[in-house]
């Protein structure tokens, strides 16, 4: 039984109470090509999707992006920082907190529409603050037309890479669209979601029969694998990118812009966020080794925030409520590291 509790305004008319500035505008227009740029080799920049798992508080997230945004001006000669600004968060067994998007205040109810607001005036705070645009997850397909103009890069995760909505939005979607390789870690479904991404598309979305051109910067992200007992089984390593390029290279009908971004923590790392600082440097010394491998890696997905680690509640400011993440100094450095070796 389905009990309707709060009537959500269309897009449109959300967008519509808050529109962007003409200002904010050319921003986002200027930083969707940096990343679009990279994606098909037309700038030889690296992309670092750097931030917290889950944004679950504005004034932290913040704080955090104007860290980001004075340092991309340290390095943006070299990398193209986006901001991971992660509003819906997946959960395994489908309880327990969902994001910012169904649940503003993670210490009470589910409030979608006071989600909605709250996270754009958040997106657009984060781009007035650093002059960077943002990366969210796409968890939910149809939230996507309430935030389409405040980002600049969308993630598809590894519990969704395999499911028709997400393929077929995605095949809209005029930015970068990074597809998780599915929590199997089967390249050919990877593969496939990329190829149904970047095919034109016919659908119902947002009580509209649509059709979409497909999307030429869907790419793939490798983020690890599950086993059928539970085990985290990495595959950022070099054998594994090159096996992705090879499956580029054979779809048949071909596909376009063939790029790697490499997902740092999940199971690459088994969540220890540590040890995305040792996966970053295997991954940036094999960049170095093979030029096929450098062609093809474009990218980190780093989970960082102010405070290091995690909280099961919001007591300290700038930690994570989800996944633990790098402290700032770890990730200023690394980020710098970073800058140094590309």
């Amino acid at each position: 039984m389905f009990e309707k509790q709060i009537e959500i305004p269309s897009s449109e008319e959300i967008i519509a109470e808050q529109p962007v500035s003409r200002e904010i505008a050319a921003i986002k227009r200027e930083r969707d090509k940096l990343a679009i740029d990279v994606i098909t080799g037309r700038s030889d920049k690296f992309l670092v999707i750097v931030g917290p798992c889950s944004a679950h508080e504005p004034a932290p997230v913040l704080e955090y992006v104007s860290r980001l945004g004075k340092l991309n001006e340290k390095v943006k000669e070299k990398l193209v920082l986006i901001p991971r600004i992660y509003t819906a968060k997946p959960r395994t067994k489908g309880v327990g907190y969902k994001g910012m998007f169904s649940q503003p205040d993670p210490e009470h109810k589910e409030n979608t529409l006071k989600g909605i607001r709250t996270i754009r005036n958040l997106l657009l705070s984060a781009i007035e603050e650093s002059g960077l645009s943002a990366a969210d997850e796409m968890l939910y397909p149809e939230n996507y037309a309430y935030v389409e103009d405040l980002i600049s890069y969308v993630a598809i995760g590894a519990r969704s890479s395999e499911n028709q909505m997400h393929r077929l939005v995605a095949s809209g979607v005029e930015l970068p669209v990074g597809i998780k390789n599915p929590m199997s870690g089967s390249i050919p479904v990877l593969i496939n979601s990329i190829y149904a991404a970047q095919s034109p598309q016919v659908f119902k979305y947002h009580n509209w029969q649509v059709g979409t051109t497909g999307n030429p910067y869907a790419h793939a992200v490798l983020r690890g694998r599950v086993d059928n007992y539970g085990n985290d089984i990495p595959n950022y390593h070099y054998e594994t990118v090159m096996q992705v390029l090879e499956s580029y290279a054979e779809t048949e009908g071909g596909l376009k812009n063939p790029a790697i971004i490499i997902d740092a923590n999940h199971s690459n790392s088994g969540k220890r966020h540590r040890q995305q600082i040792r996966i970053v440097e295997e991954v940036l010394q094999n960049r170095l080794y093979d030029r096929d491998f450098k062609q093809i890696v474009k990218g980190f997905m780093i989970e960082s925030f102010l405070v290091e680690g995690c909280q099961e509640h919001d007591v300290v400011f700038g930690q994570s409520i989800t996944d633990p993440c790098l402290g700032w100094e770890d990730t200023e450095r690394l980020i710098f590291d970073i800058a140094e070796k590309v």
